[in-house]
């Protein structure tokens, strides 16, 4: 069943970025501040970005840590009093970790502390491991991230856009 989700979702997302055929910006000289969910460059300076096949084969050899930062969706304003809140449901790519909020432009310091511990946990503090970081298709949150991952030290940082 895990297997077949994670097909699903790798399939799906080679779907959506081969049906884009919008042209990709060139990257920038810092972090996306706003507009998040629009076409992302092809390149991160520093990271190796990863096609569909390849985010699968390290998926498949578990030889990388898999670090979604997809934002936490927000809990809806004037639900009336007694309203139980559930967030809805992700897909994700199995056995990922799910750092939320961490791939905005800027960052309260408590959310770079919280993305600096989460990325130790998920490595077991091995700075040279590799750490693959996604969100969605066209999403500048999962470069943010990659990016601010870069300047933390860590070495080997893959980026999957899809």
């Amino acid at each position: 069943m895990r297997n077949a989700l994670a097909g699903v979702i790798l399939a799906a997302s080679a779907f959506i970025a081969s049906t884009s055929a919008q042209e990709r910006p060139p990257e920038p000289d810092s972090y996306r501040m706003e507009d998040y969910r629009t076409p992302v460059p092809a390149t991160l300076a520093g990271a190796r970005v990863l096609t569909t096949a390849e985010a699968e084969a390290i998926w498949r050899a578990k030889s990388g840590v898999f670090i979604d930062v997809m934002p936490r969706a927000p809990k809806p304003a004037n639900l009336p009093p007694g309203t139980v809140w559930r967030d809805k449901p992700r897909l994700n790519i199995p056995g990922s970790v799910w750092l939320p909020d961490t791939g905005y432009g800027k960052l309260a310091a408590v959310t770079e502390d919280y993305l600096r511990h989460g990325l130790t946990q998920a490595t077991a503090g091995n700075m040279a491991a590799l750490v693959v970081i996604y969100c969605q298709a066209d999403c500048w949150m999962s470069w943010n991230a990659a990016r601010r991952i870069l300047t933390y030290g860590y070495a080997n940082v893959a980026w999957y856009p899809e």
